[in-house]
């Protein structure tokens, strides 16, 4: 596992960061999947959602609402998917928790139905499933 000194995320310079209180803070994803996409971390190096403290949990909701308050003024997007890659086999590349917050904007991609179920394609659109 990477330690802090070696964390991309606990070293994050102070003008990256969008919003921040004593736990958490938020910053604009460097590879963002679409226009304002952002991360929320927890400012202690953890790895996994499971280990937050309540205090912790309770300041990353809140950091999540702020966060899409402002992308709500600032971008107008028209949906959002949020994410979390919890371990290797979820597919974590930095192993220090990040609460992904994607805005979608309508006709973003061709059909966006289905969401995050993309990570296995042969089952993302069950709606067209006529087995059962």
């Amino acid at each position: 596992m990477i330690s802090a000194l070696n964390c991309p995320f606990c070293h994050i310079d102070d003008q990256q960061i969008i919003f921040q209180d004593e736990l958490v803070m938020s910053f604009r994803d460097g590879f963002p999947i679409s226009r304002g996409h952002s991360l929320i971390i927890p400012k202690r190096h953890i790895p996994s959602f499971f280990e937050l403290t309540e205090q912790e949990h309770k300041s990353l909701l809140y950091a999540l609402r702020i966060i899409k308050n402002d992308l709500d003024k600032e971008l107008t997007p028209n949906g959002y998917n949020i994410g979390i890659n919890d371990g290797l086999a979820a597919g974590q590349t930095v192993m220090h928790l990040h609460i992904h917050m994607i805005p979608r904007y309508t006709g973003d991609c061709t059909d966006p139905r289905g969401g995050v179920r993309w990570i296995f394609p042969e089952k993302a659109a069950y709606w067209l499933d006529n087995s059962t």
